[in-house]
């Protein structure tokens, strides 16, 4: 008898980086939980893809700003697979491109609690059922090269949602490596993605692309195979590092 499948849990996987994890995923041996928020179409069609490349997909519609929401996420793993090997953190939210005097609290409060604690939380029950289970696993967090440069004028909010996630990042895995649990960060730069309609500027990729110094916008795929590499046995001594995926921006 073959062994059993190992289990990914992608957040946000309906569109973009999530869904291009989870058709990779599916390709190299995954069964999946995947979690969106609204839009279910886009999930359905990660779905199809996942299982047309051989994996167990399962579908939660989550909100990982609500703590009642990972709750019922986990609940869902543990009846539907019962195991966690793989966590990509990667649901997030954004605003429109805004400078600070124009930010309210609202707007702050939601967008750390998506990125910020919803992350932490998705985390801590990954910790959890891997520590639970003894025999190690993977987290790779998605943050942003904006961690790095600030995104001032435009989303300096969003920025330091993924400063935060890079400085748990590396306290994180320093925390759990010794139960084998490797914790990792991807930081996409100008990616294809549709973040950008979302913040109300949808040719942003196509206007910054070309001044990265590689001269072009990332595509998903290109973000999924960094992350499918941190979770490899490939990067077995990797843990507390950022992968920029960025063009050299």
């Amino acid at each position: 008898m073959s062994d059993p499948r190992p289990v990914c849990l992608i957040t946000g996987a309906s569109a973009g980086i999530g869904a291009a994890c989870a058709e990779l995923a599916a390709k190299r041996g995954y069964d999946l939980l995947l979690t969106y928020l609204s839009d279910g179409t886009g999930a359905e069609a990660t779905r199809a893809m996942a299982e047309a490349a051989g994996a167990r997909v399962v579908l939660v519609q989550a909100d990982v700003g609500k703590p009642d929401d990972i709750d019922r996420i986990y609940a869902t793993l543990d009846a539907e697979f019962g195991r966690i090997d793989a966590l990509v953190n990667n649901a997030g939210a954004i605003d429109s491109i805004a400078r600070l005097t124009e930010m309210d609290h609202a707007r702050l409060t939601r967008i750390f609690a998506v990125n910020v604690i919803g992350a932490m939380l998705v985390a801590k029950g990954a910790v959890q059922r891997m520590e639970e289970q003894g025999d190690g696993g993977a987290i790779v967090n998605v943050s942003s090269a904006a961690a790095r440069l600030g995104s001032g004028g435009q989303f300096v909010d969003y920025a330091a949602t993924k400063g935060a996630i890079d400085t748990f990042t590396k306290g994180l895995s320093d925390e759990v490596a010794p139960g084998g649990i490797r914790v990792n960060a991807v930081r996409p730069g100008i990616i294809e993605t549709d973040i950008h309609g979302k913040a109300g500027a949808p040719d942003r990729a196509g206007e910054l692309g070309p001044m990265t110094p590689m001269r072009r916008a990332g595509s998903a795929a290109e973000v999924a195979a960094s992350v499918l590499y941190l979770m490899s046995d490939d990067a077995s001594y990797i843990t507390g590092a950022f992968l920029d995926v960025s063009g050299g921006r």
